[in-house]
């Protein structure tokens, strides 16, 4: 079944939250729109696990702080360069 969920994260919050999340149709729609903005997508079947349990407006665990920061990092990184554009 395919997932997808969205995450965002400004400067004043306290943690990154869920914007969006769905399975199937839903799914392929969150990854449509993020195409269709140029924000990066990124594969990961366990981190969809973990993070579907976290209500859609809700922030992330303390738990996931950590893989999180390390997935924020990297794709601030890629939009530096410019990859995240493609």
């Amino acid at each position: 079944m395919k997932k997808a969920i969205a995450l965002s994260y400004e400067e004043q919050m306290q943690a990154p939250k869920v914007v969006a999340k769905g399975s199937e149709r839903v799914a392929e729609r969150i990854l449509e729109e993020a195409l269709q903005h140029g924000i990066p997508i990124r594969q990961d079947k366990t981190l969809v696990t973990l993070l579907d349990a976290v209500q859609v407006s809700e922030q992330i665990p303390n738990e996931l702080y950590g893989v999180i920061a390390e997935l924020f990092a990297f794709l601030y990184q890629l939009d530096q360069t410019g990859i995240s554009k493609k």
